[in-house]
This record gives C-alpha cells, sequence and structure tokens, in this order.
C-alpha cells in the first residue's frame, strides 16, 4: 500500500518549523510492506490545499494530511476539507470534553477560539487527540480514506502510531501477514557492510526486504516480510533472520528497535551492574542519553562533565603529569577519567570522552574530530581513538553513539563481566 502526505503551514515553506511529520509515517509503516509515494507541502491556502488532496487523492488510496488544523484564522483545513468531502460544521460534544480536559491539565483557561476546536465537518469520523486540542478527522470514500491529522510532532507520532496506522491497517491489510525486525551492529561502514550482506539480500525472496538505517557512529538493519501466507512468511523470515545474524555475528550489538541507551541499561539492570560517565568533549550528551530513560536511576549513579583539566585533576583523579605528557585529548588521559568516575560515583561500568569538536582547537596530530573513549569495568579499562568527520554536533552525536556502543560490547556474553 501506497499513500500520499500533504504537509500544510506557510511556516514550512518560510523555513521556519521542519516537517517531521512525513518521516515519522515513512518509518512507522514500512514495516509494515507499506511506503509514501508522495510528500506535497502547501501554505495555509484553501485553493491549494484543495488542489493538493485531490491530486494526492488521485495518486494513492490513503491520504494523510498534517497540520492546519488549529484554532486561529490561518489553520482553514477544515473548510477545505468541507469543501472536498461536503458536510457542514457541528459542535462535537466528546471533542469539547476532550478539549477541556487538555486545557485544564495544561493550566489555561478555556477561551472562545480554542473552544472552537470542537466545530467539525459531520462527514467526518473524529478521533479524539488524546495529546492536543485539535481533533483528527478521518474521510472515507468507497476506495480510500484520506485522515487529517494536526501538525505539532509529538501529537502527530503518538496519534498516528497508536489510534490512526492501526485503523488505516485494519482496512486496507487485513489479509496481510507482516514480520520485521531490527538488528544493530557497529564498528563497519554502511558500504563495507552492503558488500558483506550483497550475497544475502540477492538470495532474498521478493516478500522479504532487508533496510539499512544508519544512524552516525551504529547502523541498523531491518528485516521487513510481508505475506497472505503466515506460515510461509514465518518459515522464510525465521531462516533468513538467523543466516543475517550469523552473518553480522562480529557487528552485532543488539536485536530490537530501541536505542543504545535503552538497550545498555536493560542490560545492566538485568546484571546488576551501575553505570557512570566522565564527559568532556560530549558535554553532558552521554548522560542525557541515558537520563531521557524512565527507569534509569536504577542503573545510572551520575555523571561528572570535566570540560576543563582542573576538573579533570580535582574530580576524576586524572595525574598531572598524565595530562601534561599525553594532553587532555588522549587515551591515557580517557582511561584516567573512566577509571576516576568509577570510583567517584561508586559505579560498576564507566564511560570516559575527551576530544575535539570544533571548528576549533586542532593541534598537530590531533585534527578536529578527534575522540578518545574509554570503557571501564572492575576487570580492564579499554580505550580508543577515532577521528569522526562532520559538524561540531554530528562529532559530538558519533562520539556518544560510539560510546554507548563500546560500553555494550563491553556487557555482551562472551565479554568478561565485572
Amino acid at each position: 500500500m501506497k499513500i500520499s502526505i500533504i504537509v500544510i503551514g506557510d511556516e514550512l515553506l518560510l523555513g521556519q518549523v521542519t516537517d517531521t511529520n512525513s518521516g515519522m509515517i515513512a518509518r512507522h509503516i514500512a514495516p509494515y510492506g507499506w511506503s509514501v509515494e508522495s510528500v506535497e507541502t502547501v501554505p495555509d491556502s484553501h485553493d491549494q490545499i484543495i488542489a493538493a488532496i485531490r491530486r494526492a487523492m488521485h495518486r494513492s488510496r490513503v491520504v494523510i494530511t498534517t497540520g492546519g488544523l488549529g484554532p486561529t484564522r490561518d489553520d482553514i483545513t477544515k473548510a477545505a476539507m468541507l469543501e472536498v468531502f461536503g458536510g457542514k460544521l457541528v459542535e462535537n460534544a466528546e471533542v469539547a470534553a476532550n478539549v477541556r480536559r487538555i486545557m485544564e491539565g495544561r493550566g489555561h483557561k478555556l477561551n472562545a477560539l480554542t473552544a472552537t476546536q470542537a466545530l467539525v465537518p459531520d462527514s467526518a469520523t473524529i478521533i479524539q487527540n488524546l495529546c492536543g486540542t485539535a481533533p483528527i478527522m478521518w474521510f472515507d470514500t468507497p476506495d480510500s480514506t484520506l485522515v487529517a491529522m494536526p501538525g505539532v510532532p509529538a501529537e502527530t507520532s503518538q496519534m498516528f502510531e497508536q489510534e490512526v496506522f492501526p485503523r488505516l491497517f485494519h482496512r486496507f491489510s487485513a489479509d496481510t501477514h507482516v514480520r520485521h525486525t531490527t538488528l544493530t551492529v557497529s564498528g563497519i561502514t554502511e558500504s563495507d557492510l552492503a558488500e558483506r550482506l550483497a550475497t544475502f539480500e540477492d538470495d532474498l525472496p521478493p516478500y522479504l526486504h532487508l533496510a539499512y538505517l544508519p544512524q552516525a557512529s551504529i547502523i541498523r538493519l531491518r528485516l521487513d516480510g510481508v505475506h497472505a501466507d503466515g506460515a510461509l512468511l514465518d518459515r522464510q523470515f525465521d531462516e533468513n533472520l538467523s543466516r543475517l545474524e550469523t552473518l553480522c555475528a562480529d557487528l552485532l550489538l543488539y536485536r530490537g528497535g530501541h536505542t543504545p541507551a535503552e538497550e545498555l541499561l536493560t542490560r545492566l539492570k538485568a546484571e546488576g551492574l551501575t553505570l557512570a560517565t566522565a564527559e568532556s568533549c560530549t558535554g553532558g550528551a552521554i548522560a542525557s542519553a541515558l537520563t531521557s530513560i524512565p527507569g534509569c536511576s536504577e542503573v545510572f549513579r551520575g555523571s561528572v562533565v570535566a570540560y576543563c583539566n582542573s576538573v579533570k585533576r580535582a574530580v576524576l583523579g586524572v595525574d598531572a603529569t598524565i595530562l601534561h605528557k599525553y594532553g587532555a585529548v588522549s587515551e591515557p588521559v580517557v582511561i584516567q577519567m573512566a577509571d576516576g568516575a568509577r570510583r567517584t560515583l561508586a559505579a560498576d561500568i564507566a564511560i570516559a570522552t575527551s576530544g575535539i569538536a570544533g571548528p576549533g582547537g586542532a593541534t598537530p596530530g590531533k585534527p578536529v574530530g578527534t575522540v578518545c573513549i574509554a570503557v571501564a569495568t572492575q576487570n580492564e579499562t579499554v580505550a580508543t581513538t577515532y577521528r569522526f568527520g562532520g559538524s561540531r554536533e554530528l562529532v559530538i552525536r558519533r562520539a556518544t553513539l560510539t560510546a554507548l556502543a563500546l560500553a555494550l560490547r563491553a556487557t555482551l556474553p562472551q565479554s568478561p563481566h565485572p
């Protein structure tokens, strides 16, 4: 099934807001054998919205619109929908109650303008937006469906995944069996990985597909399968997944679609181990990735952001002689930083980073992008030096993911546990 997406809003065409909704939708539907046929961005223009809807419905049986559902005058999507699908605006009591609940929960008084969110086309089926005040409107024709969704990414993501797509899949793919699994690997470039897996991909049956999803220093491999015969799909999927895992055995970090930080916390919690970080160039990015996950306090002890050398010495116990001899960006220093974090924060495992994120700060032999990362356990402390390319933000992102990957490797079953 192919769908078309219409992204509505002047702010998108002015560059004030970046569209992330279409990417989220594409990523969510891909494992189910669905794909995006087209994405079109249109301004808050009555005529252009209508024209875009008609073009999209000519191309696809499923159309998703995002944006233009707010209470202000420039949000005119409802009026455009009335012209396309007919009907009139009526007050929906359930929407009105939901809007009041949302506003009261945020500590705001419901004003007359926001109250108009309860006016919805009577030609639509209404899905309550549990995350915001703009209701989701579902329009059916005999052969197609259009779903008008809010533009706020957090609202769109949650409601699409929990409510909208399950209903779409039930309507258009009720007899289809689906399998999908993600493997996260590290320590190889995307092109080298593609060469390694070329024969595997050539041998895949047409109803199985392998996707490469690189993210800075890790690569996600997603194996998807869609077929009407569930037993055949299960057999072929399991056989090929086992083969894929064997081919990537030396690279594999874990199976599943969760993040490296989530996997690391889950693994350490199961082993009854604790974690700490000592960060220089990453500036707390590793700690932020960990603490964004509910329940992290059961594992994560804390972090020392030791950006200057005096903090490295005073808090983490880095030897001044080592700092002077090798420099802050060096394996001997990050080893002492990691050991100091384990000791100071009473953790079983510690991660340490020190590097040159740029754009300045390069020294002879240490160009911008040089990052040293260490992982300390009770048995050993191991450090590695990397050369990351890209902007300051990308260097930090790559260093963060690489550090988490190294910590995961230190906790793999074949590795000695502390």
